[in-house]
């Protein structure tokens, strides 16, 4: 009997370590549980957070992006009116000085047509003479405002600057070069205000066909001789 009851004290003892072995273990594989739910949330949290630096990180740097475009376009549109204030200034009365000088080129042709051979009583040499005030005192205005005269005699030829009238046949020039002007062209600083009305030099006739006889005698002498060769 008191083996049978020692060996009864034995088992119970054996159960009651089993259980607190076991227990222990329940405990530790909690608080390992606990520790891993603790890490995967903080890890979560710092990835949120991570991920919200990006998100504002993001966006100062396109309202940066944004900053300098609308710069540079405020800059772009303060040059362009700075433009166009200077070109108002410079050109804002070309119609006013293209109305003008119709008046300027009349009292041209008036003093042209005065023969300075004849004699004139003295009423007309002063009206003469007031005229040439008048003509030099628009000179000066025009000057004044930018508006100067394009000097076309004598020069090649320009279709930005010149406008032909007719050709003249001359045999002492090349052609292409005015010979006559008859009205003259203004420029307005760097812009053309009114063309040149000119006549413009040709070889004659005559000097034309025999340059072009000589020239197919020529082509018809050098395609003999590729025959030949």
């Amino acid at each position: 009997m008191e083996k049978d009851k020692e060996k009864i004290n034995e088992e119970i003892n054996e159960n009651k370590e089993s259980q607190v072995v076991a227990n222990s273990k329940e405990e530790n594989e909690d608080e390992i549980y606990s520790e891993n739910n603790d890490e995967n949330l903080e890890s979560e949290e710092g990835g949120v957070q991570e991920t919200e630096e990006d998100i504002l990180r993001e966006e100062i740097k396109t309202l940066k992006d944004e900053k300098i475009r609308v710069l540079a376009e405020m800059e772009n549109l303060r040059k362009r009116f700075e433009r166009e204030k200077i070109d108002s200034i410079k050109y804002g009365s070309v119609n006013l000085a293209r109305d003008v000088l119709s008046p300027g080129d009349n009292l041209e042709r008036a003093l042209s047509s005065i023969k300075e051979e004849e004699e004139h009583s003295q009423s007309i040499k002063n009206l003469i003479e007031g005229l040439l005030m008048v003509k030099k005192e628009l000179s000066t205005t025009l000057e004044k405002h930018g508006i100067t005269k394009i000097d076309s005699l004598d020069k090649k030829f320009d279709p930005n600057l010149h406008q032909a009238m007719m050709e003249i046949e001359n045999n002492d020039l090349d052609e292409g070069v005015v010979v006559q002007e008859i009205q003259t062209g203004y420029m307005m600083h760097d812009r053309l205000l009114r063309p040149a009305m000119v006549g413009v030099s040709k070889k004659p006739q005559k000097i034309i066909e025999e340059e072009s006889g000589k020239e197919l005698k020529s082509d018809n002498v050098d395609g003999e001789k590729d025959s030949e060769n």
